[in-house]
């Protein structure tokens, strides 16, 4: 096993993309806490996992609840090695009154560009800044924020979200420096086109302001953008982000370093195409 005896936290763990990351770094040997808002939640899911995966409730935008976290997860398993910045989310920013995608950037709100920005953005630096001290106790280790190909390409549905998912590819890029001679490598995963829940919420709106999708439901709507718009024709599962995970958290990716790698099936190809 490429991760045993390393320990690793994973933020936004209670669900989607969060579980996968956790199954697979618990596969590798890591013992893993799961942090995240929904306490309940988190626990349910760490009970599925084996016993070396704990739960703990925690606002991940929130510098003293990860420093909270992150201080009982060491005291737990005796100290850090991997923080994985994945919670996050992504919504129709100010969509009210729309009735539909494609929000145009002047009726955002500024509440609703503020909560993207914590949720997506503020949760990274929290969440790093709680681990740095850590790791470097340790000699090293590895950070892996969780981006998403919205903060490499423009997506006129959610720019809020986009900019902030391009904040978390630029702090990765700058932390990734600054740490180097810590030996705490950081790198960005930027997913495409998954089954979440934020998905079933915009392929709803889709399914309201689309004709052609008005008798299909949200999964099928789904499905036909991934059909339209992914090269290699699938969709991208929380097992592909968890996998990638594992690895740049691993001795294999010893020399990577400032990366942000999507995981889209090529859809990041076909901009400017």
């Amino acid at each position: 096993m490429q991760l045993e005896d390393r320990v690793a936290i994973v933020t936004g763990g209670a669900r989607g993309i969060g579980v996968g990351i956790a199954r697979c770094l618990a596969a590798e040997g890591a013992k893993v806490a799961l942090v995240d808002v929904d306490g309940a939640g988190a626990e349910a899911t760490a009970a599925t996992l084996g016993t070396e995966v704990i739960a703990l409730a925690a606002d991940a935008s929130r510098e003293a609840d990860m420093a909270a976290a992150t201080d009982r997860t060491v005291e737990h398993f005796g100290g850090l090695d991997i923080f994985v910045n994945n919670a996050g989310g992504a919504s129709p920013d100010g969509l009210a009154g729309i009735g539909g995608i494609g929000n145009p950037f002047t009726r955002i709100t500024e509440a609703a560009w503020d909560e993207q920005l914590a949720t997506n953005l503020r949760t990274t630096f929290a969440g790093s800044k709680a681990a740095i001290p850590h790791l470097k106790r340790r000699g090293g280790g590895t950070i892996v924020n969780i981006a998403s190909i919205a903060g490499l390409i423009p997506i006129v549905a959610t720019p809020a979200y986009g900019a902030a998912k391009a904040g978390v590819v630029s702090l990765t890029r700058s932390l990734a420096l600054e740490l180097a001679s810590d030996r705490i490598r950081v790198n960005a995963i930027c997913p495409g086109l998954l089954w979440t829940r934020a998905w079933e919420t915009l392929a709803m709106m889709m399914k309201m302001s689309t004709p052609r999708y008005a008798d299909l439901e949200p999964r099928e709507i789904f499905l036909d953008q991934v059909k339209r718009g992914v090269p290699l024709g699938g969709e991208q599962t929380p097992e592909d982000v968890g996998k990638l995970v594992a690895f740049l958290c691993s001795d294999g990716a010893h020399n990577i370093t400032g990366q942000a790698i999507s995981v889209d099936g090529g859809i990041t190809l076909r901009v400017g195409n």
